[in-house]
């Protein structure tokens, strides 16, 4: 009796545990891996960061904020950048490089280089009412907003906010957002 009591107690601790990194993964956090350049100096290929998926639940995202994203033509591949633009805002970057929200210029030093390539943002663009422009803050290799494979976000696309960084250890800590 006391072997299938025992049993028992391990079977429900096994699914209670199972039960928590389920909830943990899909409404809490996700880990996430930096996969190539787009948003050096401050994120590397390789880092390891957590999302957090809760506080967007509460709040929306704010400009400059850093997001998780998936990429629409390929399952499991998420992208993470920068907001820039908010929702109903008319965003237009202009042949020298400079960002406009709603005509005015921004005052943001998260890009690595000049903006070269203005792409779809060379003509201003409207965000809906649910929709996010994004940039990457190496401006130059990005593939962000400005392409119309990225092209704007919707918020309910958006699965978290970078949060933590993980690895390497000798970077650990909270990523910087304002």
């Amino acid at each position: 009796m006391k072997a299938i009591k025992g049993f028992f107690e391990f079977v429900l601790y096994v699914a209670v545990v199972l039960l928590m990194t389920f909830l943990l993964v899909h409404f809490v956090a996700q880990r996430t891996e930096v996969s190539g350049t787009s948003m050096v100096p401050t994120l590397e290929s390789g880092d390891q960061l957590i999302a957090d998926k809760i506080s967007y639940r509460f709040r929306d995202p704010e400009r400059f904020d850093i997001i998780v994203f998936p990429w629409k033509f390929e399952e499991k591949t998420f992208f993470i950048k920068r907001v820039i633009g908010l929702p109903g805002e008319r965003v237009l970057i202009d042949d020298d490089g400079n960002i406009y929200i709603d005509g005015e210029i921004l005052e943001e030093d998260y890009g690595k280089d000049v903006i070269r390539d203005p792409g779809v943002a060379a003509n201003e663009i409207q965000l809906a009412d649910d929709e996010y422009f994004v940039l990457g803050d190496n401006r130059e290799v990005s593939k962000d907003s400005r392409s119309a494979d990225v092209g704007n976000i919707r918020r309910s696309d958006i699965i978290g906010r970078a949060w933590i960084r993980i690895y390497p250890f000798s970077e650990f800590g909270i990523l910087k957002h304002q």
